[in-house]
């Protein structure tokens, strides 16, 4: 059973949801309708995915209602003016086939073409429109992605309001420390996006010896582990059965051996700050 938390805004999330980077139209499609099949509630998806119609096509043929599935989308990166953001939002309500998000995120604090461009002004002016959606009763929850502290201070100077949550890069031995105390410290949940390094911590032997010790598989440990940590973990699958697995997450990994994944540091660093 996925339990939920509850963001600093009030607004309950589930606590793992399935994630649509890298899923063509069709595979997202698929995945979602067999992540919802098998109890899932939370998907994400962000328009430069451009899989938003396949998403909502398959949240609408699933027979579950609307309300239940939590459904997480994300204003693109290089978007950074009030009217252009009310506009891109429009679009994916439209791609998704639904008249109110759960959360909108702004992507990243600067263009993904131009990463550490310094877009303060602009994050501000999406930021208050986004909180004017939210009055407007499209979205009910704002936040960001691969914000930094410096990056999210002059949104909450300007407006009075914090974001709910920052989804980040995070996985065993790659947690951005710094970002997750920033925001421990300030009431805004972590979401991890590439909980298992997009496959590469099956290689890690360390993270491999625990998981066969407790018995679970690598992906499993990996995703327990966020949890553990208090992050939101959203992991990427288009293989139905290791979607259901991915939610059966009914162990706990000892103190000892969290210890020791929490020392692991320095695995598949980005080039640029993330």
């Amino acid at each position: 059973m996925i339990k939920n938390y509850i963001m600093n805004d009030g607004v309950e999330i589930p606590s793992v949801g399935l994630g649509t980077w890298q899923s063509a139209k069709d595979d997202a499609y698929k995945a979602v309708r067999a992540a919802l099949e098998c109890g899932y509630r939370h998907i994400d998806t962000a328009y430069a995915y451009e899989n938003e119609d396949g998403v909502g096509k398959a949240v609408k043929d699933s027979g579950v209602d609307r309300r239940e599935v939590f459904i997480t989308t994300k204003l693109p990166s290089h978007i950074k003016t009030f009217d252009e953001t009310l506009d891109y939002c429009g679009q994916s309500l439209k791609a998704l086939g639904t008249d109110y998000l759960d959360l909108y995120l702004i992507h990243a604090p600067w263009p993904w073409s131009n990463p550490g461009t310094d877009c303060t002004q602009g994050n501000i002016e999406a930021w208050k429109a986004m909180i004017e959606l939210k009055k407007q009763g499209k979205i009910r929850s704002i936040g960001v992605s691969n914000f930094h502290g410096e990056d999210i201070e002059p949104l909450i100077k300007a407006t009075g309001v914090k974001p709910s949550c920052n989804q980040i890069r995070f996985f065993i031995g790659n947690t951005q420390e710094a970002v997750y105390d920033y925001c421990k410290q300030n009431d805004i949940l972590v979401e991890a996006y590439s909980p298992l390094a997009t496959g590469k911590l099956m290689e890690v032997e360390q993270i491999a010896q625990i998981a066969q010790k407790l018995g679970v598989t690598l992906p499993k440990l990996c995703l327990k582990y966020c949890l553990q940590r208090g992050t939101l973990p959203l992991p990427k699958s288009v293989t139905p059965s290791r979607i259901a697995d991915n939610i059966k997450l009914d162990f706990e990994i000892p103190e000892e051996d969290m210890l020791v994944l929490n020392s692991v540091k320095g695995l598949f660093p980005r080039p640029f700050r993330s």
